[in-house]
């Protein structure tokens, strides 16, 4: 890859279901396989030097922002 491919958001793969409220929910499953997933995400990348904590929190806030937008199509 050159770096300029765009790659879909893992959040992505993520299920997400309207509740009996109208809110959005991803069951905790889930969940915790994506929280693992960005773990090791991180481990991978800790011997990179041209990586840091800020490219991690960076990536990080791009899969909330994609699970946000598809919450919000979600439920309206």
């Amino acid at each position: 890859m050159s770096g300029h491919e765009h790659i879909p958001p893992a959040s992505n793969q993520l299920p997400i279901v309207t509740g009996t409220d109208g809110q959005a929910y991803i069951p905790a499953d889930a969940v915790a396989a994506f929280l693992r997933a960005v773990a090791e995400s991180c481990r991978n990348l800790a011997d990179d030097p041209d990586c840091n904590l800020r490219t991690a929190g960076a990536a990080i806030d791009l899969e909330a922002d994609a699970l946000d937008c598809r919450a919000i199509l979600r439920t309206t």
